[in-house]
């Protein structure tokens, strides 16, 4: 994840990036990977989805089908996970393009509250709501952790490590 816009962005399969953070006090590291909304890679994206520890699912607000596949998204990981609910938040992107959109904020902001996940309106051009994205998935995925892991005997010492790893795609 860079601090500089790229306006000729060229999807590829993916793109992975490491972000190391802090999020509430405590350190994180992000491995991020951008799959670019590829379809056609059905297989590889299970797979991603298998090995996230949580997802922004990102559509742009000027692009009524990135948001259908939003949709479509949100089941599948659900289904890969085999769960009911997962850390996931929901990004609308380009929000410097408001003449041209085709996502009303009230639709996304619906979607978002239905399925229990933080909705965020974001510019990667402006780097408007781009980190507090990924901070709220840190928290969403730290939360989910706890709730998952059983709590540590009290006689164990706690080791500290340096924040936990996250895999976000």
């Amino acid at each position: 994840m860079e601090s500089y816009f790229v306006s000729d962005y060229d999807p590829t399969i993916e793109d992975s990036y490491t972000k190391i953070c802090t999020v509430d006090g405590v350190p994180a590291r992000l491995d991020i990977l951008d799959t670019a909304g590829q379809e056609e890679f059905g297989a590889m994206r299970e797979q991603y989805m298998r090995a996230g520890h949580g997802f922004l699912l990102v559509f742009a607000i000027n692009d009524r089908q990135s948001f259908n596949e939003v949709g479509k998204l949100f089941t599948q990981i659900l289904r890969v996970k085999d769960r009911d609910d997962f850390p996931i938040v929901l990004v609308g992107n380009k929000a410097d393009l408001e003449t041209q959109r085709q996502v009303p904020r009230s639709e996304a902001s619906a979607f978002g509250a239905s399925h229990h996940v933080a909705y965020f309106e974001a510019s990667a051009k402006l780097r408007l709501n781009v980190d507090e994205a990924f901070e709220q998935l840190v928290r969403a995925v730290r939360k989910y952790q706890e709730q998952e892991l059983p709590p540590s005997p009290p006689s164990a010492p706690r080791k500290k490590d340096g924040g936990c790893p996250c895999v976000l795609l």
